[in-house]
């Protein structure tokens, strides 16, 4: 490939005035400037013609390159310039007003994006966790407040903070497209080489190996740009957009801005890794950090609060969501019987809960305060918001949900932040003070996610409702602190009307009554048990031994691979991704899954190479493939669900690849009456 030369960014000019464009450096400089303001005329006819062919040449080269393509910077200067040399106005401005004009105070400069990209590539070649911290804290240690809000974020993989709800949108398609036109590249080639390597940011960078950057993009400029493809629309914009930053930048450079587009910096530092690197660099306590960061929902701002020492200072904010706490599996491995793990880690007494199966949701509720710029919907004077497990605003996909939400806002001025669950309901087992709530099938909530605004048909179809079983802010104040037991009380003095539903709890000193509240909890469609503490405080994004989950699986099925297709992070050389199927009654195969876990790294590359040499079709330049259906794998599953995506019309919940089975044939697999079978003794009573 010819080696390649990159044009300097666009910089928008820095002059202020009615758009005209600004004299040359040079002109300028030739001009004389009195401390008013007004300037004085040129000393010669020359320099007149100088200064107006400068402005000509000036203009012409306005949308190409305006700012040097050296590296080298002058040295600042030791005395502040006359106004006038900090701010141009046009001579048409300047007779609107005769009051002079004051110097902008000096911007700080922006750190290279280059040296960013390269301690990122230097970080992924180290091994120890530690190690990645300091090497990353090196560089955090001397950027400015700005850039290290910048990389802060970035270097977590997050192009914009935990609790912003912006998205730059670009699609691997996309992404492809732009390194393709950037490169001169051919797609097919792209694509090829996407699947060897398995990294879009890595793709980018070997297409544009060969390219010499001469910019200086800067962390401000991959802000501005990120900011900028977030309020571009159009997949075909964003495309043109992306493609013109890339002719700009360095293969390092290039490596890392789509790494963060796709979301995946894949060095080995995720958001704890960075929060480590924060409290090791600015010597700051590790809990105190996280802390920070929970409560911001931005490393880039706790960063800045490390650096100062005022980590004290940061503050939740209604309407911005938290992450959620999470619950520790109480089985050591699937299959074993929970209660000796429950008995070793909870106190005598303790709660249990239903384990629901729907979305988890993180319901915001205060009077409206008038803020069109703050997330939610509002109704009759209050403001609501749902938030996901993922952190996205959710309120518009249940509508229905709003009214019954923002009615609570009476009862709390300060505000209300539940977490609980969005379930799908059952109309004919809707709960009552003596039935508990009954979910209905997962499958009957799907029809309602990934649409924004879903139509009332779909709405009135397939109802839903909100359970709520801990509360993070009643009333303004923040209970994260807060035993379980006085958050839970904070809960029963809220009035819940229909579809809002507080969780019931049972307190429980006997383990051994655990195996009949499971089968309990089943029947009523949910999943399993929590079991929590009673002196538990919140713990947000902290997955602990205070709240344990009981899930088990359904039953166990042998199936055979149809097709695999590539993993993706440490799983992206293997062919990882299972889909199987089982037999129907003529003998024909129709799928009802697709697995991604439960082989070692040994067991997946010889898989690999069988599935490479066992290969029927492939598609996506060998990314998937249509396979011998001869590899038995037995799987285990939480529920059977129906599903028309699937020629079997089911589809199993959650599988897991529980061992290889190469002693069975694939003619003795199970059927899709065995799988009918499991489907319809989810509903029968125990």
């Amino acid at each position: 490939m010819p080696s390649r030369t990159v044009a300097a960014p666009f910089r928008p000019s820095r002059w202020s005035g009615c758009g005209a464009t600004p004299p040359s450096t040079t002109a300028r400089r030739a001009s004389t400037t009195s401390a008013t303001g007004s300037s004085a005329a040129p000393t010669s006819r020359a320099s007149s013609a100088a200064t107006r062919s400068a402005r000509r040449s000036r203009s012409r080269a306005a949308t190409r390159t305006p700012r040097a393509t050296s590296k080298r910077r002058s040295a600042p200067s030791t005395s502040a310039p006359p106004a006038r040399t900090r701010r141009w106005i046009c001579r048409r401005c300047e007779r609107r007003s005769a009051r002079p004009l004051a110097a902008p105070p000096p911007m700080p400069e922006s750190a290279p994006f280059a040296a960013f990209a390269q301690t990122l590539a230097d970080i992924a070649e180290e091994s120890g966790r530690h190690a990645k911290a300091d090497r990353l804290g090196t560089l955090l240690a001397d950027l400015s407040d700005d850039d290290l809000r910048r990389a802060a974020r970035w270097a977590a993989g997050r192009v914009f903070p935990l609790a912003d709800q912006r998205t730059v949108n670009v699609g691997h398609a996309a992404l492809l497209s732009a390194i393709a036109t950037a490169s001169g590249t051919e797609p097919d080639h792209l694509r090829a080489r996407l699947v060897a390597l398995g990294d879009p940011g890595d793709l980018a960078a070997e297409a544009l190996a060969d390219a010499v950057s001469v910019s200086e993009f800067s962390l401000a400029d991959a802000e501005a740009f990120f900011a900028d493809l977030a309020e571009t629309r159009g997949a075909k914009a964003k495309t043109a957009k992306l493609t013109d930053l890339l002719t700009r930048l360095a293969p390092q450079e290039a490596r890392f801005v789509v790494k963060l587009l796709t979301g995946e910096t894949r060095i080995g530092l995720l958001q704890g890794g960075v929060e480590s690197a924060l409290a090791r660099t600015f010597e700051r306590e590790a809990g105190a950090v996280r802390r920070a960061h929970m409560l911001t929902g931005d490393l880039g701002e706790t960063a800045v609060l490390a650096r100062e020492d005022r980590l004290e200072e940061a503050r939740f904010a209604l309407f911005h969501p938290i992450t959620f706490m999470l619950a520790t599996p109480a089985e050591a491995s699937p299959g074993d019987d929970p209660a000796p793990e429950v008995a070793r880690l909870m106190p005598e007494r303790f709660a249990v809960e239903d384990k629901f199966d729907g979305i988890r949701a993180q319901a915001h509720i205060a009077p409206d305060p008038g803020d069109a710029d703050l997330h939610g919907t509002e109704y009759a004077g209050a403001r609501v918001a749902l938030f996901s497990r993922t952190l996205d605003e959710v309120t518009g996909q249940f509508p229905d949900l709003v009214p019954a939400l923002g009615a609570l806002a009476e009862a709390v001025p300060g505000g209300l932040v539940l977490d609980g669950e969005i379930v799908p309901l059952d109309p004919d087992h809707l709960p009552t003070e003596s039935e508990p709530l009954r979910a209905a099938p997962f499958a009957s909530l799907q029809k309602r996610l990934g649409r924004k605004k879903p139509p009332r048909d779909v709405l009135e179809a397939h109802p839903v409702g909100f359970v709520a079983y801990d509360a993070i802010l009643a009333d303004g104040g923040l209970l994260l602190d807060a035993a379980y037991a006085d958050r839970q009380s904070r809960l029963d003095a809220l009035n819940f009307a229909p579809p809002l539903y507080r969780s019931r709890v049972q307190i429980v000193g006997d383990v051994d009554r655990l195996d009949a509240m499971f089968g309990a909890a089943r029947q009523r469609g949910n999943e399993g048990l929590m079991v929590k503490r009673l002196d538990a405080p919140y713990r947000p994004g902290r997955r602990g031994r205070e709240w344990l989950k009981i899930k088990r699986a359904l039953a166990t099925l042998d199936v055979v691979v149809t097709s695999v297709e590539v993993g993706s992070g440490g799983r992206r050389k293997y062919l990882s991704d299972f889909t199987f199927a089982v037999r129907r009654e003529d003998g024909d195969l129709v799928n009802v899954g697709k697995a991604y876990s439960g082989l070692t790294d040994a067991e997946l590359a010889e898989l690999t190479a069988w599935f490479k040499a066992h290969t029927r079709q492939q598609f996506a330049h060998g990314r998937v493939r249509v396979v011998d259906p001869e590899v038995v794998i037995e799987v285990t599953f939480d529920a059977v669900q129906e599903s028309k995506r699937h020629k079997s019309g089911f589809a199993l919940r959650f599988p897991r690849i529980v061992r290889l089975r190469p002693d069975k044939p694939a003619a003795e697999i199970d059927t899709v009456e065995t799988v009918r079978a499991i489907y319809e003794s989810q509903f029968q009573p125990a």
